[in-house]
């Protein structure tokens, strides 16, 4: 039998030596360029990946959540992340919040309602690859359908906690009976049985067809749509993979949190980039890659990500992710912005003087005539490609 093959910090150039201490090789395995940095890594930046598998699983009847914010991962104060699934017939109890809140529904199927501030109400049912969001302080609902439901939900403050909502059963809970009573008209034994604290998340039958569960209101409905087919809409194709941009332009409601859906073949990359608007916020979908962010001041480190990990890049650092599997690495890149905006490397550097390009990095003929006037936010060249050995 084959003996397993365990990774050492020691680098093809002879730096390093063998860890023959307690260590945990299967995480080892997973983060290879942390266990030995490129050579081109240098100096200090922040923690910039947390996965959902490292955090806690709040168990409810009707489903369960976890949550990734500025205590699992510190550098990340823009956005935080929530993953949640619901069984069928499972309900995210009626609530609001602070914070705008942004889903991409990952499988399965869910219903979701809301109200707001005019009396005008909506309800919709989501599917994979579809999007909600709902303005801070906009009441409203999530309830699995026949299938249940996973879902990501993302918001506009690192320090967001979900399990620190406005609920309506906690409201309840802790207002008067009698205030109750004077406010809904109804004797106050109406109330017995009204829950003791937060319900959160619970387990309720499947709801019918949308049809006979729609409430007119005579305010009309909500003019601007909550949901966004993300994947109904047309991809920008280039060699090597796909991005799909969802922001303020074409989903209007969004006005916080602007996305990225992008797609990554094998052998290809996101090319070098950096973002002029905010921190990025990432969660990886499928298959592996690494991100190197450099920092300036000689400052760059590279990080491992699997599906249900957590990235992070500060406001205007530039990096790239490279396809480190044998499938395509899809994943969704966030910010907290009306619009999604990038810089590429590539682009810049043909769009500027050539002759102050060429003098600036000694560059030569063939970098020259190889740069790209159009923007490909993610490439793949024939024999200049990265595939796992």
């Amino acid at each position: 039998m084959e003996q397993e093959h365990i990774p050492q910090p020691i680098r093809s150039d002879g730096a390093g030596t063998v860890d023959k201490g307690p260590r945990d090789v299967m995480r080892d395995k997973q983060n290879p360029d942390m266990l030995v940095p490129p050579v081109t890594d240098s100096g200090l930046i922040p923690n910039l990946r947390f996965s959902f598998s490292d955090t806690h699983m709040q168990l409810n009847q009707g489903g369960w959540s976890r949550e990734i914010t500025v205590r699992e991962l510190p550098i990340a104060t823009t956005l935080a992340g929530v993953n949640m699934s619901l069984t069928p017939g499972g309900v995210r109890e009626l609530h609001w919040h602070q914070q705008a809140e942004w889903s991409y529904m990952l499988l399965g199927h869910a219903r979701i309602t809301a109200v707001d501030q005019n009396g005008r109400n909506f309800i919709a049912d989501i599917g994979p690859g579809d999007l909600w969001y709902f303005p801070p302080g906009i009441p409203h609902s999530i309830q699995g359908l026949e299938d249940g439901c996973e879902f990501l939900l993302v918001f506009d403050d690192g320090h967001f906690s979900d399990l620190n909502t406005l609920s309506i059963s906690d409201w309840f809970a802790h207002t008067p009976k009698d205030v109750l009573s004077a406010n809904f008209g109804v004797p106050a034994d109406a109330f017995n049985h009204i829950p003791s604290q937060q319900v959160y998340i619970y387990q309720d039958k499947v709801p019918g067809a949308i049809e006979t569960q729609k409430v007119q209101s005579p305010y009309g409905i909500i003019p601007q749509t909550f949901k966004h087919q993300l994947l109904a809409q047309p991809p920008i194709k280039t060699p090597g993979g796909s991005v799909r941009i969802v922001d303020s332009s074409n989903f209007p409601i969004s006005r916080t949190i602007a996305a990225a859906l992008v797609e990554i073949e094998p052998g290809a990359m996101r090319e070098l980039h950096w973002h002029p608007n905010n921190d990025e916020w990432q969660y990886y979908l499928t298959g592996q890659g690494r991100m190197t962010v450099f920092a300036g001041n000689g400052t760059a480190r590279t990080f491992d990500y699997r599906a249900g990990d957590v990235g992070y890049v500060p406001f205007a650092f530039g990096h790239y992710i490279q396809n480190t599997g044998t499938q395509s690495l899809w994943f969704l890149e966030m910010f907290k912005s009306a619009r999604f905006e990038d810089v590429s490397l590539n682009q810049w550097m043909a769009l500027t003087p050539a002759g102050l390009v060429q003098s600036n990095l000694d560059a030569g003929p063939e970098l020259m005539s190889a740069l790209r006037k159009e923007k490909w936010p993610v490439v793949k060249y024939p024999g200049y490609s990265y595939y796992p050995k």
